[in-house]
């Protein structure tokens, strides 16, 4: 057999079941070849749409990217990174810092604490400079204990490691996220998700003997298991790049996969996440649902969560809070009324990524409980590589099963929702795609907007919506969803 080819700009070769419905079929390609002129074909994943990268290259001159707004406590510990990208080395200067904080020139790091008095706003411009040229950004910092004031943005390990998390892989991510320019885009937060501490038993999900010991020590405080050796030194770690700590733990008795949760002892481990450093906290329902028990009230949906809302504001330093309670309750109610600064709309998205556009349209019919201060969480991006739950199993990364354009329409979906950004894909298999639709600065820049505003679907009709979002400066963003 041969095919002329002339004018083809894209083949695509199937082995299929020909729509019989027969099992057991089999297909060869008998050393099938490709003879061409001129430049070689690109080989494509299957389906026929090419991985092509559509962002362009950051330039070389620098470029200040992340929020224009900032939310911080007065007299609590400040840390801010600021994303910029461009060719290093660069020197960054900022006017009108508030009393309390001081730059470093050389690594845009701005530390201290902010003095206390009566809550504002401080305009500061934020400068970058380096051989290429420079940039200058507004930047204003509102001190007031208003955390969040626009969407979360950083890595989550849950959906690639699962319960196969170490220490040392976390310190690994803070460097890549640096590395990979993933941080110069906005990506502050270090997130460990569940099987950091200790579990009572081997168990479905928990399989590995090493993870299990005693689930606190005398004085109550959680214990870490062994692949976690330094809590502290991992927050430290993560803070000298300028990142924030992120962790993660359930209201109650055991986590979802069967670790030592919070129950009884919410008081120990607020005071402990916080002396440890961290700056995020993840509260996960999961077995808390027998205590709450099959049909708890809205007043016990909401207990364990004014419990630790209540006791993270207390702390001596920023936590924000994230609600994972799957939206029981209308959650997005009242989700900022207990302390939340952003809560799970839904269910787990790892196992359903095929319905990506059906949630944007069902979180966008929540946009008016999204503002600065708290949003609607659709869960976390899912790109590239990551791996996947099949029953007890946690399988390694692999390929997204999501087509090019549904990744692209992902993260276009999720920045139009003004939704938290956190990547939980193979952080270790970041290419060429997958960082051009992670690091797409116009796109960050809707879903950073000082407005906090999700999108409204104006039209929808078959299978296409339209979605519109206001921006601070008068404009729109626009959606053209198929």
């Amino acid at each position: 057999v041969q095919v002329d080819l002339a004018g083809v700009k894209s083949l695509l070769l199937i082995a299929a079941d020909a729509g019989d419905g027969k099992d057991h079929d089999h297909a060869n390609w008998a050393d099938a070849v490709v003879t061409f002129d001129g430049e070689q074909p690109k080989l494509a994943a299957g389906g026929g749409e090419i991985r092509e990268v559509l962002t362009p290259p950051a330039p070389t001159a620098p470029r200040i990217n992340g929020p224009r707004v900032y939310g911080a406590s007065p007299g609590k510990p400040f840390l801010y990174r600021i994303p910029c990208t461009g060719e290093r080395p660069m020197t960054f200067a900022a006017e009108g810092l508030p009393e309390g904080l001081s730059l470093d020139a050389a690594s845009g790091i701005i530390t201290g604490a902010i003095k206390e008095g009566t809550p504002r706003t401080h305009t500061t411009y934020l400068t970058a400079r380096n051989g290429k040229g420079a940039a200058r950004r507004e930047f204003r910092i509102v001190a007031g204990g208003t955390l969040s004031l626009t969407p979360q943005m950083g890595y989550n390990h849950w959906y690639t490691h699962y319960n196969r998390i170490t220490q040392k892989m976390m310190e690994e991510a803070a460097d890549i996220l640096i590395r990979s320019g993933m941080a110069d885009a906005g990506y502050e937060y270090v997130n460990v998700d569940d099987c950091w501490m200790n579990a009572p038993a081997v168990s479905k999900y928990q399989t590995d003997p090493q993870r299990v010991g005693p689930l606190r020590d005398e004085a109550g405080n959680i214990q870490p298991n062994v692949h976690f050796p330094d809590m502290k030194g991992l927050a430290d770690y993560i803070h000298a790049r300028g990142l924030k700590a992120g962790l993660y733990t359930s209201p109650g008795s055991h986590t979802c996969a069967g670790f030592g949760g919070a129950l009884g002892f919410e008081e120990n481990d607020a005071r402990q996440f916080a002396a440890w450093g961290f700056d995020f906290l993840k509260y996960d329902w999961c077995s808390y649902g027998r205590v709450a028990g099959k049909s708890p009230s809205l007043e016990g949906m909401q207990k364990p969560y004014v419990l630790m809302g209540d006791l993270l504001k207390r702390q001596p330093r920023d936590i924000v809070f994230n609600l994972c309670q799957y939206g029981m309750g209308d959650v997005w109610k009242w989700g900022a009324q207990v302390g939340g600064h952003s809560w799970r709309t839904g269910g787990d998205l790892g196992f359903e990524l095929e319905r990506i556009f059906e949630i944007a349209i069902k979180n966008c019919g929540l946009r008016d409980y999204n503002k600065p201060g708290g949003f609607n969480d659709p869960d976390y991006l899912q790109i590239g590589w990551h791996g996947a739950q099949r029953g007890g199993t946690f399988e390694l990364s692999q390929p997204c099963p999501l087509t090019p354009n549904e990744q692209y329409s992902f993260m276009s979906l999720w920045c139009l929702m003004a939704a938290p950004l956190f990547y939980s894909g193979d952080i270790q298999k970041l290419d060429a795609f997958t960082l051009g639709i992670l690091c797409n600065h116009e796109l960050i820049e809707i879903n950073q907007d000082p407005l906090g505003q999700c999108a409204k679907i104006v039209k929808q009709d078959g299978d296409g919506f339209v979605m519109v979002k206001d921006l601070e400066d008068g404009g729109k963003a626009i959606g053209l969803c198929n």
